[in-house]
Formats: C-alpha cells, sequence, structure tokens
C-alpha cells in the first residue's frame, strides 16, 4: 500500500509530538482523510523522510508523532541546472513538473526577448509561490527528498552569465554537439531552453558569449514544453541515472 508523502516546511525531531501547518494538516486529514493512528511520511528537504503517525486530528489543528528519520537516496549523479524561457500558464507548470520528476537539480525561470510572459513584482511573487509549489507537489509524488532550487526570474543575460557550470548547453538541430560527443567526465550541465517564441538572434549571441554551445538532440524543432524534458532526459541517461 502507497504510504502518503507530505512537505512540511519546519524541523521534524525524532521522538517529537508537533501540529502541522494548516496546509499539510488540510491535506492529510481532510483530503486524503487520514485519521488518528493512521501513518504517513513527511520531509522537509533536508534529504530525509521522515515516518510519522497521526496523534491528534482534531478540527483546529493536526498533531503528528515523528517516528523515525530515513535518508533518501534517489538523487542524480549528474547535475543539471534548466535555464528555462518563462512559458505561458499551465506549460510552465509542466515544465517544472516533469524537470522535477527526472532529477533537475535546479530551475532558473528566465525573460527572453521572445518571451510573452510580462511581471511585475506583484505577479512575480505569486508566480514564484505558485511555481514552488508545483515543485513541492512533484517531489511529494516522485519521492524526491531534495527540493530543487527554483531561481527568481531574470534577464537572459544575467542568468547566462551566472552559470559555473562546465558544460553550457542549449538545444539546436544543427549544433556542434551530440550525447555522444559530451565529454564522458562531466558531472554537471546548464541546459538553457527558450520560450514559445524560441531564442532570438539576440539571445542566442547572449548564449554564445557566456560559452553556451549547441546539443542535437535530432534534426526536429521541439516547443518549449517539450524540448527541455527531452534533453533532461537524454542527458541523465548519457550521465545520469536513467
Amino acid at each position: 500500500m502507497r504510504v502518503t508523502r507530505c512537505h512540511v516546511d519546519m524541523p521534524l525531531p525524532v521522538g517529537s509530538r508537533t501540529v502541522l501547518p494548516e496546509s499539510a494538516a488540510n491535506h492529510l486529514v481532510r483530503v486524503l482523510r487520514l485519521r488518528e493512528g493512521d501513518g504517513c511520511v513527511l520531509f522537509n528537504g533536508d534529504g530525509n523522510d521522515c515516518d510519522a503517525r497521526i496523534a491528534v486530528a482534531g478540527k483546529r489543528e493536526v498533531t503528528v508523532e515523528i517516528l523515525g528519520l530515513r535518508p533518501v537516496g534517489n538523487e542524480s549523479p549528474f547535475r543539471i541546472t534548466l535555464l528555462q524561457g518563462i512559458a505561458r500558464g499551465e506549460k510552465m507548470d509542466l515544465i517544472l513538473q516533469k524537470a522535477t520528476e527526472l532529477g533537475a537539480a535546479a530551475i532558473a525561470p528566465v525573460l527572453a526577448e521572445r518571451t510573452e510572459v510580462k511581471l511585475d513584482a506583484e505577479r512575480t511573487e505569486k508566480r514564484m509561490a505558485h511555481w514552488r509549489s508545483v515543485i513541492v507537489s512533484a517531489c511529494e509524488q516522485s519521492g524526491r527528498a531534495i527540493i530543487p532550487q527554483l531561481g527568481a526570474p531574470a534577464t537572459l543575460a544575467d542568468a547566462a552569465r551566472a552559470s559555473v557550470d562546465a558544460l553550457k548547453l542549449t538545444l539546436d538541430p544543427v549544433g556542434e554537439h551530440t550525447l555522444a560527443s559530451l565529454p564522458a567526465s562531466a558531472s554537471s550541465a546548464t541546459l538553457a531552453i527558450g520560450p514559445e517564441g524560441g531564442w532570438s538572434p539576440r539571445d542566442r549571441e547572449t548564449l554564445r558569449a557566456a560559452g553556451y554551445t549547441g546539443l542535437r538532440l535530432g534534426p526536429r524543432v521541439l516547443r518549449t514544453e517539450t524540448a527541455g524534458l527531452a534533453a533532461i532526459a537524454a542527458l541523465q541517461s548519457r550521465f545520469g541515472d536513467l
């Protein structure tokens, strides 16, 4: 029987009794209908799963008892940062969800020349909260106990310059690299994927100046919600744990 996993942003000392945050309490008791004595698994992003039991399922608060701690060793040995041109609505949610499931270590949303999404300070704050919830839910489902880092939206120039990985790649049907030609010793990569409208010529020059090179995954042009996921899966198969 599948055990319910739930993220909580709080310390989880073994042997303690703790009151769950309202969102976690609602999910476990009011949505999933767990009752006193039922077991669950909690994690806070530190790399461990904590076995827990519902001790009190009250109307005002839910208390759990932390029974034990188990390290989770399912992070990929190949660290991938997805530098993703911000896509609209559900497309961005899909990218974040599946990139998390596939093992991306960090996701950096970027504003490119052809980005169709416009963000002011208020919308940025709301989008960041929503995107983080999508990533956390994907961790709950996929069994990851370390939450991928989510960067604040940045310009392409700033995000490209910030990358420190030896491999800096962007998909290109005529790119100079194939998976087989990438150095076998690579341990990490930053993968740059354009928004719905693709990279503009100026964007491509920005990436080239920051040290990015083209990676060929085939002769076809992939949509933004396909490109990054296909490339992550391919890199994980070549260097990681797929």
